[in-house]
């Protein structure tokens, strides 16, 4: 099986439209993960149902035991997160606040501060015509991690059986999560757009990609609103070696497409044809037909 992952180094390059397309292009034979947990929008675009939703817990948080509890104070003074506060002559722990750090634990002179494992958000898994998507809701408030990424990437690894391919969209940037995306996949896909940051963070993608010694593919999305940059976009990945798959132009069908929560390639659009054969491309980069 292939492990396939569609990253990017920004937020806005078109990261989802782009692997929305492909999973709809390969259409069988393949498994889907939305590791971008924080904006889990894949399976909007793929019409997904459902089918089962197991929590995750993350890092613990405090609670405070009343019936043990002094009313001392010494809880509120060592917080530095201002996450204990009085209510109704009651110490209680705020958990959007709580960093879990439990500093209040070893304060408390009673033992009525405790840690506690909470949940932060639900691993689901869905049915989409695409095929099965392993994806996530992040509780807001929670912070996110790598860990969660990892259950999405687990689940998907379960789900795949036979698959010929793992195809995953990633989250933006070149975090802890973004590691636990690209962690064991054979190739990624980074999507760029034709300006300066994203040039800038399309470097730093790529050096971050290269630790796990994957192929690295590179789209660029919107390229003629910017020929200049996209200039310097290609020429960089020719002095890199980096492959260029293909761009993608500027097009109103795929706000269009999205606002329907379709992927751009349900139309026979300028994106559509240009997602098309950078998909064919792909095909062949990475041997999918045999």
């Amino acid at each position: 099986m292939i492990r396939l992952a569609v990253i990017s180094g920004k937020g806005g390059t078109g990261k989802t439209m782009v692997a929305a397309a492909l999973a709809d292009l390969f259409a069988t034979g393949q498994v889907l993960a939305d590791c971008d947990v924080e904006a889990a929008n894949l399976g909007l675009l793929l019409d997904g149902e459902v089918t089962s939703s197991e929590p995750f817990m993350g890092l613990e948080k405090a609670e405070i035991d009343q019936d043990v509890c002094l009313f001392c104070g010494r809880c509120v003074d060592a917080c530095r997160f201002d996450a204990i506060h009085e209510e109704e002559k009651e110490y209680v722990v705020d958990p959007l606040k709580c960093e879990g750090c439990g500093v209040c634990v070893w304060v408390c002179p009673s033992g009525a501060a405790t840690m506690h494992p909470y949940q932060a958000g639900d691993v689901l898994a869905s049915r989409t015509d695409q095929g099965h998507l392993s994806h996530a809701k992040l509780y807001p408030g929670s912070g996110n991690s790598g860990l969660l990424v990892h259950e999405v990437r687990k689940q998907a690894e379960k789900m795949a059986g036979e698959s010929r391919l793992l195809l995953a969209d990633g989250p933006p940037g070149i975090g802890c999560p973004l590691i636990s995306t690209v962690s064991g996949m054979d190739a990624v896909v980074v999507v760029t757009e034709p300006g300066l940051s994203a040039l800038h963070d399309l470097k730093r993608v790529v050096n971050v990609s290269r630790r796990f010694g994957v192929e690295i593919f590179v789209v660029i999305n919107r390229f003629d609103l910017e020929p200049g940059v996209c200039q310097e976009i290609e020429r960089f990945c020719e002095d890199e070696g980096l492959r260029l798959l293909g761009k993608v132009p500027f097009d109103s069908a795929v706000v269009a497409t999205v606002r329907r929560g379709v992927p751009i390639t349900s139309t026979d659009s300028p994106a559509s044809k240009a997602l098309r054969q950078i998909k064919e491309r792909l095909t062949a980069e990475l041997d999918l037909n045999g």
